[in-house]
């Protein structure tokens, strides 16, 4: 809360650059706990370099590892994990945010225009409310997703170890983490036909993806009886998406990594992979056995990933559902995209423009130099910066090979998603000043 505070103080600093700041000083701090021989099993500790990466993995939310959670970790190690994966997933601001809450310390109004960057909200109106309830929500899902998990995992294992999976998974599944504790890589591979862990776990990540804003939302609707176009966008993306998602890889994937399994493994295979894929990183496939036809989907539904104000990655279904329209408004000779009978303002499509080329020149750029230095297959190379990008965390094996180079490359890549493209431009661009005129119009051939 200290540094916080000496953050909020800075005098010129923009929210962003705090927000970017303020979890550069989270990884930093994370990796060095994570190095401690006290955070490892064998009690050996780890590189700074790997305990970087993996803070820097689990405080953006994402899931790429270079060593497996669930045996190389002791449990503080983990716990550690769980905490950055907290952090991470309802944003460093909410937590000092609460902090200050429970400290009854008033929240100013610089501190207000910073949760406002960080809530990706357009005005700073009943901001402190929203906090409270992505910390209540955020509580109430995990608890939830931690009992229902103890209940099934008691099964397998003893009730103290049930409880402690439950907690852990739950926290890891509905902040979109994709960490897991099971040992030797597996994720959820061997739950891949068991109705209950998919059930609970599905749930967790829709819920984790789908934003605080639209569970407010729908949270109101008994009293409100009506949805703002926001969550009307999400919702309908996130339905089409999955249902999209899951056919294209039953489809691809039938006579390949589904074809040992029965009817209700595949469909359950097929939904759980197409639910992930958009930014929760765990999986129930083995995603390097997967085909290359496949893997290039996922990384389709990677780089769109989840939605505004949740715990996932990737240019987001709002702006995907924005570039659809601004295409089929062209196509059928509309000046206006409108979607449920609302326009869109023009300057929301052209920061859905913004961030889909900022966020493609990055996964471009950094493939290229992956490419250049690491002699791997490209498919992997660009499944692996997309993961990174959109804060996935799937990944093909690829990231453990990598040489210290392109894990640095990686982490970036990862930090960079997990911030924005457009929120680090705008912390590390020049203050910019509005314009006193406007330039005559110009014109110009396309296409």
């Amino acid at each position: 809360m200290v540094v916080l505070k000496r953050l909020f103080s800075i005098s010129g600093w923009s929210p962003p650059r705090i927000l970017v700041t303020g979890f550069a000083l989270i990884v930093l701090l994370g990796g060095l706990l994570l190095s401690m021989p006290f955070a490892t099993a064998d009690g050996q500790g780890q590189r700074y370099l790997h305990g970087v990466f993996e803070a820097t993995s689990a405080t953006t939310v994402t899931g790429l590892v270079l060593v497996d959670t669930g045996t190389f970790y002791s449990m503080p190690g983990q716990i550690i994990l769980m905490l950055l994966i907290q952090i991470g997933g309802i944003g460093f601001m909410t937590m000092a945010t609460l902090f200050a809450l429970v400290l009854r310390r008033k929240i100013s109004l610089r501190e207000r225009l910073i949760l406002q960057e960080a809530m990706n909200q357009s005005s700073m109106e009943g901001i402190v409310r929203l906090i409270r309830r992505v910390v209540f929500y955020s509580l109430a899902i995990e608890a939830a997703g931690m009992l229902l998990f103890t209940a099934r995992f008691v099964v397998d294992m003893p009730l103290a170890q049930a409880a402690y999976y439950g907690l852990f998974h739950s926290v890891s599944l509905f902040n979109n983490a994709g960490f897991d504790i099971f040992g030797d890589f597996r994720s959820f591979t061997p739950y891949v036909d068991d109705p209950v862990v998919n059930l609970i776990s599905i749930g967790l990540i829709i819920l984790g993806g789908l934003g605080f804003i639209v569970l407010s939302d729908l949270l109101d609707y008994r009293k409100t009886r009506r949805l703002t176009l926001h969550s009307k966008v999400v919702l309908s993306m996130s339905a089409a998406l999955i249902v999209i998602g899951t056919a294209v890889i039953f489809i691809f994937e039938y006579t390949k990594t589904l074809y040992p399994l029965g009817w209700d493994g595949k469909i359950w295979a097929s939904l759980f992979q197409s639910v992930s894929a958009r930014s929760a990183g765990s999986n129930t496939l083995v995603v390097a056995e997967l085909r290359q036809a496949t893997q290039f989907f996922i990384v389709m539904l990677m780089f769109i990933g989840a939605s505004p104000g949740s715990a996932g990655g990737g240019i987001k279904t709002t702006t995907f559902t924005v570039l659809i329209g601004a295409v089929l408004a062209m196509i059928r000779g509309k000046e206006d995209i409108v979607l449920f009978k609302q326009r869109l303002a023009r300057e929301r499509i052209y920061k859905a423009l913004t961030i889909t080329m900022l966020s493609l020149a990055l996964v471009i750029t950094v493939t290229m130099i992956l490419s250049a230095v690491e002699d791997r297959q490209f498919i992997r190379l660009l499944f692996e910066t997309v993961s990174a990008f959109s804060t996935a965390g799937l990944d093909t094996g690829l990231t453990r090979q990598l040489s210290d180079f392109g894990k640095t490359v990686i982490c970036l890549t990862m930090f960079i998603g997990r911030v924005g493209p457009l929120t680090l431009a705008y912390a590390l661009g020049p203050r910019t000043e509005k314009e006193l005129y406007r330039h005559p119009e110009g014109k110009m051939i396309i296409g």
